[in-house]
């Protein structure tokens, strides 16, 4: 059997090798399909870690309050509602004695922010000081946002060393008692996080975050109300109850569908799932391609057949079997399935290592063995017809062929 398969194996690389540019474009169309599958695939995974690593960076015992339904957000519509939060939410839910740090944040992305020649598209988060502890923000010069900074609206600022890097050419540390402009003011750089990494396409996540008092962002958050509320348990077992006490309290103040209680395994979760059906639809219309492949193939597993009918008529009349003929064209067709996805794949590898210089993408074993798996089922699937057709001709009728 072995000697048998090596036999067909050596006959059909010996066909291939005399119409190259044939077998080539033949398999170019399973390259694109296996190439566009993978590379889809190996986004969807890096999306998905980059966006679990930045959550698992602010801590497990982080619980988040949000306006808008969770049903909202697992639609895919995100956190909408028609509620803000104010300082009295956080008084009253400042007397849960399992919260350990709590604060509320006003949010504004999609903020320039300037020196002299050089800009960057920040978010900008106004809080209090509590938000170094709720964020795990470790500075690393200058010092956080204070009290005072708070009661006085200050025109502070601070930033990560991503940040700093880009905006400024001299050392980190000199950027302390800068001065920059952003939202038409100018501000006073304080301090200097460190940064968390995990940098994306178009932005570094946490760290495109500046931070600014809270009070201070009034001149652009004039109705002085916060978009979120984020606190933190005391131990990550007392978050479960914590929640439960959060949503008693708000709920004589708002309707159930007005906000969302969430921790980070909740979001976390969401997050995957909605990934998982947007890189599912992706993939799927990548895979269309695959289909284009095969048919592709099929195509030209006709044409080999119609070529080579006195071959097969003199192989019938020598003893060969329907089976040999059947075996020997759905190999050749499988081959060339394997071929275009073996091809697609070593393409997909060196795409992604350049990608990841920017973009976490990456391949896992299922992609690998996704790739090499439907390349052979389309070999399979669409030499079957092919093979049968040169299977089933008649020896004489074959060697009369012309």
């Amino acid at each position: 059997m072995n000697n048998y398969f090596i036999f067909v194996l050596k006959a059909a690389l010996d066909d291939f090798s005399h119409n190259k540019g044939r077998t080539f474009l033949t398999s170019l169309g399973i390259l694109i399909g296996v190439l566009s599958v993978i590379l889809l695939i190996a986004f969807g995974l890096g999306l998905k870690k980059y966006v679990n690593d930045q959550f698992e960076s602010l801590g497990a015992n982080l619980i988040m309050v949000m306006p808008g339904s969770k049903q909202s957000l697992m639609r895919g519509g995100g956190f909408v509602g028609g509620i803000k939060f104010d300082e009295r939410d956080i008084l009253k839910l400042k007397k849960i004695k399992t919260i350990n740090h709590i604060a509320g944040v006003f949010a504004k992305p999609g903020s320039l922010i300037k020196v002299d020649n050089k800009s960057e598209i920040v978010e900008i988060l106004a809080s209090d000081e509590e938000i170094a502890a709720l964020f795990n923000l470790e500075i690393e010069y200058g010092r956080m946002i204070g009290k005072t900074d708070n009661q006085k609206s200050d025109k502070v600022i601070v930033l990560s060393t991503t940040l700093i890097g880009k905006l400024f050419d001299f050392p980190v540390e000199q950027a302390l008692g800068k001065t920059i402009a952003m939202e038409n003011q100018n501000y006073r750089i304080i301090g200097i996080v460190k940064s968390k990494g995990g940098g994306g396409i178009g932005g570094a996540g946490l760290d495109s975050h500046v931070y600014i008092p809270f009070k201070t962002a009034y001149t652009f958050n004039t109705d002085k109300k916060f978009l979120g509320i984020y606190l933190k348990t005391k131990t990550q077992d007392q978050v479960g109850e914590t929640k439960a006490a959060v949503e008693k309290i708000l709920l004589k103040r708002y309707d159930k569908d007005d906000f969302s209680v969430m921790e980070q395994k909740e979001i976390m979760d969401t997050v995957s799932s909605i990934f998982a059906v947007i890189n599912t639809l992706l993939v799927a219309i990548a895979a269309i391609s695959l289909l284009v492949g095969g048919i592709g193939i099929m195509n030209i597993m006709y044409v080999t057949v119609t070529e080579r009918i006195r071959e097969i008529g003199i192989r019938r009349a020598l003893g060969a079997r329907k089976n040999d003929i059947l075996y020997h064209f759905l190999i050749e067709s499988v081959i060339l399935s394997l071929l275009g996805g073996a091809l697609g794949l070593g393409l997909a590898f060196i795409a992604v290592f350049f990608i990841q210089k920017i973009f976490p993408a990456y391949i896992d074993v299922g992609s690998v063995v996704l790739a090499l798996g439907v390349s052979s089922a389309i070999g399979i699937v669409f030499g079957v017809l092919p093979a049968r057709k040169a299977a089933e001709l008649s020896p004489i009728d074959a060697i009369r062929y012309e």
